[in-house]
């Protein structure tokens, strides 16, 4: 566990040496939990967008996308449940006033003890810990903490206040009107993209002429005031989600249920991530949307996390819109019931949702990219390097373009192959730095081929072509540098 806690702190500090991401606002010394992608990291995470969305929308016949706004009517969230529901328990400490989420605190001390050889107590508390969290046992949650002697990370004490629940909603105030009672133009900013999905079920089934089952997926930004943000981004203050919305029959929720599970994990493993470090959990204690529940768990380099939500959320969201905006959110089915022979009718769709976190599929690529190699040459000397080996299809730069030397024309081929390639996939020029340099720097950033324009390309129009996981190289037609890498990408 220490190697691994070692390596995840070389992982952060790579990304930012390579331009993936940096700490927000970090000339102001950064604000906790807020990230900024750079220039690589931000066409990585539009790579794996952009897969997700392909998948869902062009794929599938019966799904389509929207891009719903940020900001919606603050009823939205109280028809959702979100006003009084979306808080999470927490626990403060007398001595440094530092709040912790109950789940997290306990989590810390299991991994602690884990850490230490006491698998059995950890293993025991996460237990308890479910338990009490799925009876909403506050009482117990605090004597879980103060029987195991858990304490502040800062005070190294074991002081604790009461556990409470807190909202994890930002607010802000609508408009430029001001008002006596601030409640009058509060908005909240969206704690998920699911809402805007459900208030635009029928936009989008009417102008669609969409059949039941059919589903609606949104990407984009997502806010929640975590108290405890932590693990790089893992868990962070502004995030993005890849969410689907499938519409169904009534009934027939838990054949799709087991169909989307079943399918997302199948996914996850198309994008390069091993069957065997994936796994599902199922949900000790079910939102009070849900009738099931489970998350797709990823073993991440500190232990194994939620990567995916997958929820069978009944009709609960359609109803409540329905009520709260006293608009009618059925749909009308005419396909034949075999039970009765008669049309199924109206009724309200049930909703089976797949749910992944863009920035915690980013960690997940990244994590299992990231490798440090050495290995002896054939004179005996020692040589090593860092390397990314992002899966190739979703990469952020394709091909790197490298003339051996800064003159005899060599730029000039290399700027012609750049002008050749650039409208297909995404390319690096670079002429400065010895070639071994150069290919190292490419290893660092994930580049999967680089392609060397050298004297001999002159003679018979070849290139040297480099794959970045092998580091095998071979002679190949300059004609052909586009389409090798289409075919590898693709």
């Amino acid at each position: 566990m220490a190697n691994e806690t070692n390596n995840f702190a070389e992982l952060i500090s790579h990304c930012k040496e390579y331009g993936y991401i940096f700490q927000s606002s970090e000339i102001y010394d950064g604000l906790a939990a807020v990230y900024d992608y750079g220039q690589n990291g931000a066409q990585l995470k539009k790579n794996i967008r952009d897969y997700w969305w392909k998948s869902m929308t062009q794929m599938h016949d019966n799904i389509v996308g929207i891009d719903a706004a940020i900001f919606m009517h603050p009823t939205t969230w109280k028809a959702s449940g979100h006003v009084d529901n979306f808080s999470d328990p927490m626990i403060d400490n007398k001595d440094s006033n530092k709040r912790y989420r109950v789940d997290h605190l306990i989590e810390g001390f299991a991994d602690e003890q884990s850490a230490a050889g006491n698998g059995q107590l950890a293993e025991e508390v996460l237990k308890s810990m479910d338990a009490l969290l799925a009876k909403d046992d506050y009482a117990g949650l605090k004597k879980l903490i103060e029987d195991n002697k858990m304490k502040c990370s800062i005070s190294k004490t074991c002081n604790w206040t009461e556990v409470r629940q807190f909202n994890l909603m930002f607010s802000t105030e609508f408009g430029a009107v001001a008002s006596d009672n601030p409640d009058d133009n509060k908005v909240y900013l969206r704690p998920e993209t699911a809402q805007g999905i459900f208030v635009n079920f029928l936009n989008v089934q009417k102008t669609g002429r969409m059949k039941i089952p059919f589903g609606i997926a949104q990407t984009g930004k997502a806010f929640r005031n975590e108290i405890v943000a932590r693990q790089f981004i893992f868990r962070m203050r502004e995030f993005e989600q890849m969410e689907m919305q499938f519409f169904i029959r009534p009934g027939s929720q838990m054949e799709w249920y087991n169909f989307w599970k079943n399918e997302r994990k199948k996914w996850h493993e198309s994008i390069g991530i091993p069957a065997e470090k994936l796994r599902f959990h199922d949900h000790v204690k079910l939102a009070h949307y849900a009738d099931a529940a489970l998350d797709i768990e990823f073993e991440f380099p500190f232990g194994w996390k939620e990567l995916e939500g997958i929820h069978s959320r009944t009709d609960f969201d359609l109803k409540q819109h329905q009520e709260y905006s006293k608009k009618k959110m059925q749909y009308f089915d005419n396909d034949i019931d075999p039970v009765t022979n008669k049309p199924y009718g109206n009724y309200i769709p049930y909703v089976v949702e797949t749910s992944v976190g863009l920035d915690r599929l980013f960690l997940t690529i990244i994590s299992l990219s990231y490798a440090e190699e050495k290995w002896n040459k054939e004179d005996g000397t020692e040589d090593s390097r860092v390397v990314l080996k992002i899966p190739a299809k979703i990469a952020p730069t394709k091909l790197a373009i490298l003339p051996l030397v800064k003159k005899d024309g060599l730029p000039e081929i290399a700027r012609q192959l750049m002008d050749e390639c650039k409208s297909s996939f995404m390319c690096f020029y670079e002429e400065k730095d010895a070639i071994g340099k150069r290919y190292r720097r490419m290893d660092a950033i994930g580049t999967p081929f680089c392609v060397t324009i050298d004297h001999q390309t002159k003679e018979d129009n070849t290139v040297t072509i480099r794959y970045r996981d092998t580091m095998v190289q071979e002679r190949i037609a300059l004609s052909d540098v586009k389409k090798l890498v289409l075919e590898k990408i693709s």
